[in-house]
């Protein structure tokens, strides 16, 4: 497989670990720490762009002799220096340096003086008492390590998914709306940057002097624990051990704080030091110019303030977006209301849970001008997959529907299986009368990457291959992508005239931010859509259209935003 920007990440990442166990310079390892985000954040695959020009310094961190070690890691897979490391240093020690609390130095000592390289390994010392015994260490030291390795062990579990978090944020925030002299309120974090994934709610208030908010948020039935309780901060883990966090700030200081506590971290650092260079400093209390306060009562104030444009929340990732603020060219990105039709919908003929005029009816409702029918092929045979004869049935049945709905289109579509030769899973007779065809793979996960590529773009190969639906097959916390090459699926998607799908659906949101912003960039357009089983799910659509805004996606990328006649021109090839 060839080497992605992630690998690169990765190998900087490991090499910034084992040199700071080593007791290496902080200059240097930091050099390599905002290599390895500079990798991560790349939109164009680093290969990609070393071919093409082969100049990388005029990316944020990285010098000439940065520069060089990248190129080694594209042809070998690694560098010297990380070798030389792995040969002094145990690999598996910079697991270890992911444990909050240990440090580097820490871990140096436990390497050294009880031969632990693993979090397994120092587990079990903890638990045999061993560890406290070390200078520097402790009884109290000991437990607080444990109480991190055990959390790491359940940080996957604990972050709950984005529908998730909005389940539980919605009855929230309706109980907080009933107390007395609350003026704004507002949920931060990586929830209001629509990550697909969310760790715990950070919610911002502004209230009326003497207002009981705290003693009303810790009241709040679900809580299982009041962490803390204080005048203008309260933390309390509710039922679902989900973490809520709960500040007060002042009306002067709420666009700063949402800036703040919105984030990233990334951002914000990127954004303060822009303050620095105009002699601001910029906290969650304000802008200020030495102990004036000259911005922050809103985000629009503090961003003007910085000489930028306004930054939406979904963008704040320091992904290219300050820079882009800096020079007045952010994208105006996509919204619902943009949103003509969805093209990724089921109905009782397969695995869907009703009828297909049901679905067009609350589609129509929804305010959608069209919808495609796309149950899935015979090869699903656990979907009750159609065969040729049975799709032919329920063509006609669409016929009959459109004759007598008015105000919104269904078009004929199928969901087909890409076979594991790159086929596609019905015959070239029936499938040329759709409208368009949304294509799958839901077999054979475990192929190689190389060949799960070659498999996907052989599909694309087929003239009547529209949509690659749910493009790496993931599951949110449940289910890995299949290995796959997305820099080749996107580049040939781009030359066939194919398009990729955003799949709605909160346990899929496949393509990811990164893939989103890598298929903006390449001119491949997408098809937002929801992968609707019934009526409820055609509401999935926010999710869509929230990890498309985080791929810096405009109403010009989606094909969906189309009218029914434009759209079926971009479909044909």
């Amino acid at each position: 497989m060839p080497i992605h920007n992630s690998d690169i990440a990765d190998v900087f990442n490991e090499t910034a670990d084992l040199l700071e166990i080593q007791g290496g310079n902080s200059f240097r390892i930091r050099a390599y720490r905002n290599a390895a985000r500079t990798m991560q954040s790349l939109s164009k695959s680093v290969v990609e762009l070393i071919s093409h020009d082969g100049d990388l310094t005029g990316y944020p961190g990285i010098g000439k002799d940065l520069a060089g070690k990248i190129q080694e890691i594209v042809e070998t897979g690694s560098f010297s220096l990380l070798e030389d490391l792995k040969k002094q240093v145990p690999q598996e020690l910079s697991q270890l340096m992911k444990i909050s609390g240990l440090g580097a130095k820490r871990v140096a000592k436990v390497y050294k003086e009880l031969e632990i390289s693993t979090p397994e390994q120092l587990k079990e010392a903890i638990n045999s008492g061993r560890v406290r015994e070390l200078e520097g260490f402790g009884k109290k030291t000991e437990q607080n390590i444990l109480e991190e390795i055990e959390r790491l062990e359940k940080e996957q579990t604990k972050r709950k998914k984005l529908t998730v978090a909005e389940e539980i944020a919605e009855p929230l925030m309706k109980y907080f709306k009933k107390a007395d002299g609350i003026k704004d309120i507002c949920i931060a974090g990586s929830f209001r940057r629509r990550k697909e994934t969310v760790k715990d709610l950070d919610i911002l208030v502004t209230c009326k002097r003497g207002s009981n908010i705290m003693d009303h948020f810790t009241g709040y039935e679900d809580v299982q624990k009041v962490v803390s309780k204080g005048k203008t901060r309260s933390t309390v883990l509710l039922r679902s051990n989900f973490q809520v966090d709960l500040r007060v700030v002042q009306q002067l200081s709420y666009g700063a704080a949402l800036v703040y506590f919105t984030g990233s971290k990334e951002h914000n650092i990127a954004i303060r030091k822009i303050g620095i260079k105009k002699n601001y400093k910029l906290n969650e209390y304000g802008v200020f110019k030495g102990k004036k306060r000259v911005a922050g009562k809103t985000e629009s104030e503090v961003y003007k303030k910085l000489s930028l444009s306004y930054i939406e929340p979904e963008l704040r990732e320091n992904r290219g977006e300050v820079e882009a603020a800096q020079k007045g060219k952010l994208p105006k990105l996509i919204t619902l209301e943009d949103i003509k039709g969805d093209l990724h919908v089921h109905s009782k003929y397969t695995d869907g849970h009703n009828t297909i005029e049901e679905m067009a009816l609350a589609a129509k409702k929804t305010g959608y001008k069209y919808i495609a029918i796309t149950d899935h092929s015979q090869h699903v045979t656990v979907a009750g997959g159609l065969k040729a004869r049975d799709l032919r049935k329920q063509l006609e049945e669409i016929d009959k529907i459109n004759e007598k709905l008015k105000g919104i289109t269904i078009l004929k579509g199928t969901e087909v299986d890409i076979l594991e030769d790159g086929g596609l899973d019905l015959p070239e007779e029936i499938i040329k009368e759709l409208d368009l065809r949304v294509c799958s793979v839901h077999y054979k996960f475990n192929l190689s990457g190389k060949k799960q590529t070659e498999r996907i773009i052989k599909a694309m190969d087929n003239p009547y291959f529209n949509i690659l639906a749910h493009p790496t097959g993931r599951l949110i916390n449940e289910r890995d992508p299949y290995e796959m090459d997305m820099e080749q699926i996107i580049k040939a998607a781009k030359e066939k005239k194919c398009l990729l799908e955003i799949n709605a659906h909160p346990d899929r949101l496949d393509l990811n931010d990164i893939y989103c912003k890598m298929a903006k960039d390449a001119g491949v357009k997408v098809a937002i859509s929801t992968d609707a089983h019934q009526t409820e799910h055609l509401n999935y659509m926010r999710f869509g259209i929230g990890q498309a805004r985080r791929g810096w996606m405009e109403s010009e990328d989606v094909v969906n935003t189309k009218s029914v006649k434009q759209l079926k021109k971009l479909l044909s090839r």
